[in-house]
């Protein structure tokens, strides 16, 4: 694709925020739920940037059923409390569908409403398995993987690749980070590895001597780390000047600029179990080009996932010719679609086929490809 069109794509988007506001009549509404303030901005902005992306695109080249998509925007932070509130929002202003939420903890809160709403909700990064399982949340769909897909993958690495046998667990107690953490406990311990430590901090804490102490005395052969990339940077950091020395594995939120950034030369040697990489596919290079020609910078963290699920979301409305949320549905459920982070279609608890994992390595404040991976069915 010529950088023409994706000049023309950036001007679209611009003119987005400029132009005077369309009828309701005349648009699709489409609902982006995410953290776009607070601590966990640096997930929430990018999947704001790749639906405003998608979504001058697709305006750009005449809409989608003769319609300009409108985007919706709601700011949770990440935040349960707050995230009632967005999916009141969204419902009020009757858009098709919700692009969101990205955290497990706010879409656990807001997806009742959504069900009873009966509008789709597709998040890009919520990874917690309840949300998705024995059919309690019909709206629900995801463009990433479940935590214990992600299990799958880390436990495998971690028995085969490190021979590790005793592990210990750090984890948030929120729905994410908490789940990652059991998902690979349980796996481990099947496997015959011991869990010497397993606690839960909070993640505002400033001092973490209490547990770093406890990981010393642990002599665990891995720390599985389990939640968002701040309190993962300040751990590591208070680890490492304590000479606490054990690697750590994490899921797909240290797969992150912001944390190299952040937690520095401690983050070097850590492992993240993170979708495989697709920066050799055209669609990969075009988004990832749409980006740095409207932004003026590289995408963040669910950036491609995010514009991958509003792809799904745009094309399954297209094939069923209608925003009627059951007509979607069932084109989420046959219809294949191409996006940054492969050729997608939804299973019936709305986790998505066609992903692949990977596990990474931190080298030279780099992430590197181990050569682990995993294909979901």
């Amino acid at each position: 694709m010529k950088r023409v069109f994706f000049a023309t794509v950036a001007a679209a988007l611009l003119g987005m925020g400029l132009a005077a506001p369309l009828q309701a009549a005349e648009t699709i509404k489409i609902g982006v739920a995410g953290a776009h303030t607070g601590d966990l901005a640096c997930y929430g902005v990018p999947g704001l940037n790749a639906a405003k992306i998608v979504a001058a695109k697709v305006n750009a080249q005449g809409g989608v059923l003769g319609k300009q998509i409108e985007l919706v925007i709601g700011d949770d932070q990440c935040k349960p409390e707050l995230a009632n509130n967005v999916a009141t929002k969204l419902i009020s202003e009757k858009v098709a569908a919700v692009m969101g939420p990205i955290c497990s903890g706010p879409a656990k809160a807001s997806l009742p409403l959504y069900n009873a709403a009966h509008i789709i909700a597709m998040s890009p990064t919520a990874t917690t398995p309840a949300l998705s399982a024995d059919g309690k949340n019909p709206m629900f769909f995801r463009t990433i993987a479940k935590n214990n897909d992600l299990a799958k993958l880390s436990s495998r690495f971690m028995l085969e690749s490190l021979k590790a046998k005793n592990i210990a667990y750090v984890h948030d107690n929120g729905d994410y980070g908490k789940s990652f953490c059991d998902d690979n406990r349980a796996l481990m311990e099947k496997a015959g590895a011991k869990t010497v430590l397993f606690e839960a901090i909070t993640p505002d804490a400033v001092d973490l001597s209490p547990i770093v102490r406890k990981l010393r005395h642990a002599r665990a052969d891995i720390i599985v780390f389990g939640g968002y990339q701040p309190l993962a940077s300040k751990l590591l950091q208070q680890m490492r000047r304590s000479r606490v020395k054990t690697p750590l594995i994490g899921p797909d939120s240290l797969k992150d600029n912001a944390f190299l950034k952040m937690a520095g030369q401690a983050a070097e040697g850590v492992f993240t179990a993170y979708p495989k990489d697709t920066s050799s596919m055209p669609i990969y290079r075009e988004a990832r080009q749409e980006h740095i020609d409207t932004f003026k910078a590289e995408p963040g963290p669910v950036y491609y996932n995010a514009y991958s699920a509003m792809l799904a979301l745009v094309n399954a409305i297209r094939v069923a010719g209608t925003t009627e949320t059951d007509k979607v549905i069932e084109a989420l459920h046959t219809s294949r679609v191409a996006t940054p982070v492969g050729e997608l279609v939804f299973n019936k608890s709305g986790d998505a086929s066609g992903l692949a994992l990977s596990i990474y390595i931190i080298k030279g404040g780099k992430y590197e490809e181990t050569g682990y991976s995993l294909t979901l069915d």
